[in-house]
């Protein structure tokens, strides 16, 4: 017999220790920012993430925060990063650890009991194929973020290619993908043409300040960004807008009234990131990159 689910959105993802512009590390991964998106939402929410158990104590204000909408599971590695940002919108990433890789015992450790599943790995080996296959033959819709596509399982510099195996698109419904991705994912312009090959029904290009493409059955349809936001460091925008929009899709809304959600929820949090630290670290940027 079926499993019957709750409406909402469950999002699996690795926990990322981040270092950004050489400060100290810093919570990072989605799990770290996708909190703020479900509590806005209103709706049912939980976070599940992984990541090795010395390092819970940096996500512990993540936890006081918000409660029982996280669950942490321990892992025998937590993936991490470095983020140097220079001038307007560009930034500069390395891989410094590489986190686990969701298997079926840990869908059944994390066992989501909503509609929707939004899966946000950090690099192309969180969330083989065969996770992907279990998820929707529990009878979930499934959520991706693309950077998952293209990013590669090595140290160093964070290498994006195209190679990602074809099986990773077969139980998607939803598939966002930052403009850059797009590019990679597309190896050219992005177009109608790009997203019917790639099979996914939902397909959100997200464009940064002149907000995002959503292709469907039906078209493209265009949805602008709430408004700009400048000086303020950008990391976690896109966890935000993506589990913002899914959430919104979980609770019924269209794509477009989703994408308007989450591109407001996305600027209101940049303004009050900007209000902390008002100096500039990066310009121009709009919800949804």
């Amino acid at each position: 017999m079926p499993q019957v689910f709750v409406e909402g959105v469950t999002v699996l993802g690795n926990l990322a220790i981040d270092v950004i512009n050489g400060a100290p590390r810093s919570p990072g991964g989605c799990a770290s920012f996708a909190g703020v998106a479900l509590e806005a939402s209103g709706g049912a929410g939980r976070i599940v993430a992984m990541g090795a158990e010395q390092d819970h104590a940096l996500f512990d204000a993540l936890l006081e925060r918000f409660g029982d909408i996280v669950r942490v599971l321990p892992s025998n590695a937590t993936s991490a990063f470095r983020l140097d940002y220079d001038d307007v919108d560009h930034r500069h990433m390395s891989v410094d650890a590489i986190g686990p890789s969701w298997s079926a015992a840990d869908v059944e450790a994390a066992d989501p009991q909503t509609t929707w599943v939004h899966l946000a790995p950090l690099l192309r080996t969180d969330f083989p194929a065969e996770t992907l296959a279990l998820l929707s033959a529990r009878g979930h819709h499934i959520a991706y973020d693309g950077q998952g596509l293209v990013r590669a399982d090595r140290l160093g510099p964070l290498v994006e290619d195209r190679h990602f195996p074809a099986d990773l698109l077969t139980h998607l419904d939803v598939l966002k993908l930052a403009e850059d991705e797009a590019v990679v994912v597309a190896d050219g312009p992005f177009d109608a043409a790009v997203a019917e090959r790639l099979g996914v029904p939902e397909i959100v290009v997200t464009y940064g300040s002149e907000g995002c493409h959503i292709y469907t059955e039906a078209g493209i349809t265009r949805v602008p960004a709430a408004w700009r936001v400048l000086d303020v460091q950008t990391t976690g925008a896109g966890d935000m807008f993506t589990a913002c929009y899914v959430a919104g899709r979980a609770a019924g809304a269209d794509p477009r009234q989703a994408a308007e959600l989450a591109s407001e929820l996305v600027a209101g949090e940049l303004e009050k990131r900007r209000q902390v630290r008002p100096e500039p670290l990066s310009a121009d940027l709009a919800p949804g990159r």
